[in-house]
């Protein structure tokens, strides 16, 4: 009975997104063509100057992906465009019956697909970037296939999960059950809800702070609207995706340990070869300092580098500053960018 409630929140606040674009707050996104695809996932190519150096996002499973291009003023994907990289992005499917037993594994091989597929027809290999549980997903894919990207760039991504590293980690995983072994779609409302009751600062109070902040700025207010838009677009997961997130990582800190297996490779920071940056926003609750210093300091490659950002007023969640964030736009990206150019 819970998952149909929760499946009947996914279709309410869908028409609750509904709303919103009737006011004009749909996603205005880059036009782009998908090159290869899977049952459970997609990969778009925006294209690029000719001859342009490649580079792959890797979207986070959870929401929709648009959250990198909401609209021409707050667009990550227009701003890799304008500095001439050829941009490629990793979409995830959302989960259904005939796909709920997807995990870990399952994704990380699908990452490892096209980084061959872009590497095919690229001259060489592509530096990868992440956000949130994308960043996460691109650190574990380095880790497994070191040789296979020339980068990695992670963005506001959790990556060590020891007790005590985040208070969002610490309340979701009093949260939820250890062990569980639902294979059934978890609804995106559940997640929604179990990470409004792990982190209610971040997903209620700051939100509603940030729109009577910025109801004197159009421009803030306009992104604060898309986002709160993107957040109502729930999509299920796999549930045997959801169980391994929340019981290897933030539960067991398999990754950071190193004792994470994939495909029967041993999968930790000491494996990771490219060079590394990570952009942490300090008004970040579910990706504070505090979870990426320690991975950070065991990587294997020599050039790693970390990049603080103070929060911004307009962002509605601070998590997702770094890719809507006028301030991040203006500032964070262009250094992001000379790193790129000068490590990949």
């Amino acid at each position: 009975m819970r998952r149909v409630q929760f499946e009947l929140a996914d279709s309410l606040r869908r028409a609750h997104g509904n709303a919103f674009d009737a006011l004009g707050l749909a996603a205005r996104e880059c036009p782009y063509q998908v090159v290869s695809a899977a049952p459970f996932w997609r990969l778009r190519d925006y294209g690029g100057r000719d001859r342009a150096a490649s580079l792959l996002v890797i979207a986070a499973p959870i929401k929709r992906p648009y959250i990198w291009d909401l609209a021409p003023s707050a667009s990550a994907i227009r701003c890799c465009l304008r500095h001439g990289l050829h941009v490629y992005l990793l979409e995830w499917e959302p989960a259904s019956q005939r796909h709920g037993n997807r995990g870990l594994e399952d994704y990380v091989r699908a990452i490892d697909d096209c980084v061959a597929a872009i590497a095919g027809s690229a001259a060489s290999a592509p530096p990868v970037i992440g956000h949130s549980l994308g960043g996460t997903l691109a650190a574990i894919y380095a880790a497994f296939s070191p040789e296979s990207i020339s980068g990695l760039v992670l963005l506001s991504a959790p990556l060590c999960f020891q007790p005590g590293r985040s208070t969002f980690r610490d309340a979701l995983v009093s949260l939820v059950p250890a062990n569980l072994t639902e294979t059934h779609p978890f609804p995106g409302s559940l997640l929604s809800c179990m990470s409004m009751l792990a982190s209610p600062n971040t997903f209620i109070w700051s939100r509603m702070i940030d729109a009577a902040l910025s109801i004197t700025d159009g421009h803030a207010l306009e992104i604060h609207a898309r986002v709160e838009r993107w957040a109502l677009d729930e999509v299920p997961l796999p549930g045997r995706l959801v169980h391994q997130i929340i019981d290897w990582l933030y539960r067991e800190n398999r990754l950071c340990s190193g004792a994470l297996t994939m495909d029967g490779v041993s999968v930790g920071p000491e494996r990771i070869a490219a060079p590394t940056l990570a952009i942490v926003n300090t008004a970040d609750e579910i990706a504070p300092v505090a979870s990426v210093e320690p991975f950070l300091s065991v990587i294997r490659a020599k050039d790693v580098q970390m990049i603080k950002i103070s929060g911004e007023r307009g962002v509605c969640l601070q998590h997702v500053g770094v890719l809507v964030g006028r301030e991040a736009h203006a500032g964070v990206w262009p250094s992001i960018f000379s790193w790129i150019d000068a490590h990949c």
